[in-house]
């Protein structure tokens, strides 16, 4: 399937916006309940657009969707809550950022899709990329930490790739439904066992959760769901770059954070990341061979 522009730019909404989720949740919610926020953002997101879809999986696709729903929420979300307590920010989104390496490899073992020396390229450039973007001098490692960072990435990555390779035959916005549903309900029970009860929310807290649940998540993984289905996996996985890098802006144009001259280079890097992970998916010239 050939990729088209208007696809890949819309999909690339998707983790722009979602980098403004560190702003809303600092600035605009109670600290201190990742896990509830989570499910606060996903749970309700999906049991609205489910009336709106008014369709359930069929039996042999319930346990694909609670699968899904696990890797690209409820365990994502979970570890990286986790690596979010236990690491700098900076260490988290690096560690992180090794995501689009692991969707070639998978992909490679799942979908047969070859393995691209450009991509790999595109990859490392962005992680280099994250890395001055938000990779502080001071910044101390903890193996807990890391791990969950290096879970997490692993997690999305294989719901990103399941995602592609199990494509029922509906609609993005029912696909989207059936996964936030299934990862809200996961979430359900442990912010329930592991966190206390929300304090009384005020109206800002209210409409934080709002702009996660409508915005940061239904239509957000509505634009990326769809994606999946119609654009390669080493270029999807490299948009991603593009959340960390809104992150920034928004602390620079919001919170008055400066920006330095290497965070300005680590820019332009993922910006590079991305427009060649477009371009190896394009001119397919190179690839590297795996024994199988």
């Amino acid at each position: 399937m050939r990729m088209r522009q208007s696809d890949l730019i819309l999909t690339a909404l998707a983790p722009a916006i979602w980098g403004s989720t560190y702003y809303v949740t600092t600035q605009h919610l109670p600290d201190g309940y990742p896990i509830t926020v989570a499910m606060l953002r996903a749970l309700p997101a999906g049991l609205l657009l489910l009336l709106i879809v008014k369709q359930l999986p069929a039996k042999e696709w319930w346990c694909r969707v609670f699968l899904l729903g696990a890797l690209n929420f409820s365990i994502f979300w979970g570890l990286l809550f986790v690596a979010a307590y236990r690491l700098p920010g900076g260490v988290a989104a690096t560690v992180g950022a090794v995501q689009p390496l692991i969707v070639i490899f998978l992909a490679r073992s799942v979908l047969g899709t070859p393995i691209l020396f450009l991509s790999i390229i595109a990859a490392v450039t962005g992680m280099i990329g994250v890395a001055l973007l938000v990779l502080g001098p001071n910044a101390e490692l903890d193996s807990v930490g890391v791990l969950a960072a290096l879970g997490g990435a692993i997690s999305m990555a294989a719901g990103t790739v399941l995602s592609r390779h199990w494509q029922p035959p509906i609609s993005p916005l029912t696909f989207t439904a059936w996964q936030l549903t299934a990862g809200g309900l996961l979430l359900l029970p442990l912010a329930l066992l592991m966190e206390p009860t929300l304090p009384e929310l005020n109206t800002e807290n209210v409409l934080g959760l709002t702009y996660l649940g409508l915005i940061g998540a239904a239509f957000t993984y509505l634009l990326w769901f769809r994606g999946i289905s119609r654009i390669e996996p080493s270029v999807i996985s490299t948009l991603g770059f593009l959340s960390p890098l809104t992150a920034l802006l928004l602390g620079w144009g919001l919170l008055d954070q400066s920006l330095t001259l290497i965070q300005a280079v680590g820019v332009i890097a993922v910006l590079v990341s991305v427009w060649l992970s477009q371009y190896a998916a394009r001119r397919p010239t190179k690839t590297i061979p795996v024994t199988e």
